[in-house]
């Protein structure tokens, strides 16, 4: 095909947009900017990480290397020695499938909840919690639960002290790690709990509700108080994240629904395809990651603005 100059210029415009829009990556800006009073569903999402991954689980987000951490369970949570940690850019790219499988030793199982505290990934698992460096993936440690018979540890959040707490999802109890000693921070609490996550402002912990219970408790470490946080809708919550002083976010499975927290009472701002599990809040963009434990894929949705 022989072209004169203009039209040369004008098929290789024509052939550079095609491209553009051949190899676009599936992140997508929302046409406008989402509010709480607005529910989203699988339409308004940004992006999908998928491929690989086996049973996600929980996402951790961190802000430092600006990645998501996605935990697997490859088939069962028990203790079948195949669990993984997926590593994923912010743009659904998953650059590290299996970035962190465990050791010989401390394999990992059902890898669950995870926390960043300085250059550690801290890892909930079967039985026990394993620390590994973020950057290289290695294995730093492994702190045993056995003696403790935990019947599902679940998450696992900082405190405002340093110290370490998991919750128990088939116990009611909750366990606190000082350096690598175990001990039960909470025993007997009205229900078992699965995500946990720091209220930094009120120095306080917050549990997300599973199973029967319907309220969000709270405990202060300093004065070892109990409190509620307020109830959602649905129920079975999961992931649970803070937004601002007095609201926070929660995924439940029994509705399939993210929920917004706020002083006290909750309301829909996200209908969700799948059950969703531990969620991770990038908080570059303003962005939720969702896991499904059975669809095998993180979606990504933008966050409303902080009222």
């Amino acid at each position: 095909m022989n072209l004169r100059p203009p039209f040369r210029l004008l098929f290789a415009s024509i052939v550079i947009v095609f491209l553009s829009v051949g190899c676009h990556s599936g992140d997508k800006s929302p046409d406008k900017s989402p509010t709480w009073n607005t529910v989203q569903d699988s339409t308004d999402r940004v992006l999908t990480i998928q491929g690989g991954l086996k049973g996600p689980e929980s996402v951790q987000y961190d802000s430092e290397q600006d990645l998501f951490f996605i935990s697997n369970f490859n088939g069962d949570a028990a203790a079948d020695s195949n669990g993984f940690i997926s590593r994923a850019q912010p743009d659904g790219t998953i650059d590290s499938l299996k970035f962190i499988t465990g050791t010989t030793a401390h394999p990992l199982h059902g890898p669950r909840g995870m926390t960043i505290k300085g250059d550690t990934l801290f890892v909930a698992d079967q039985k026990g919690i394993h620390g590994f460096n973020r950057h290289s993936g290695t294995h730093i440690s492994f702190i045993d639960f056995t003696d403790f018979e935990p019947g599902f540890l679940n998450d696992i959040a900082l405190g405002p002290q340093g110290q370490l707490y998991v919750t128990d999802s088939r116990k009611p109890q909750l366990y606190q790690i000082s350096g690598k000693t175990v001990s039960i921070a909470v025993d007997s609490l009205s229900h078992v709990n699965n995500g946990i996550m720091l209220d930094e402002a009120n120095q306080r912990l917050v549990m997300a509700a599973w199973e029967d219970g319907k309220t969000f408790l709270t405990w202060q470490p300093s004065s070892n108080t109990l409190d509620s946080a307020g109830t959602g809708l649905g129920g079975n919550y999961d992931g649970i994240e803070p937004i601002s002083k007095n609201s926070f976010i929660v995924t439940s499975q029994a509705d399939s629904t993210l929920q917004l927290i706020k002083n006290g009472s909750g309301q829909i701002f996200v209908n969700v395809p799948g059950k969703p599990a531990d969620i991770g809040v990038d908080t570059k963009r303003n962005r939720v990651a969702v896991p499904y434990i059975a669809l095998n894929r993180v979606d990504i949705w933008q966050l409303p603005n902080q009222e």
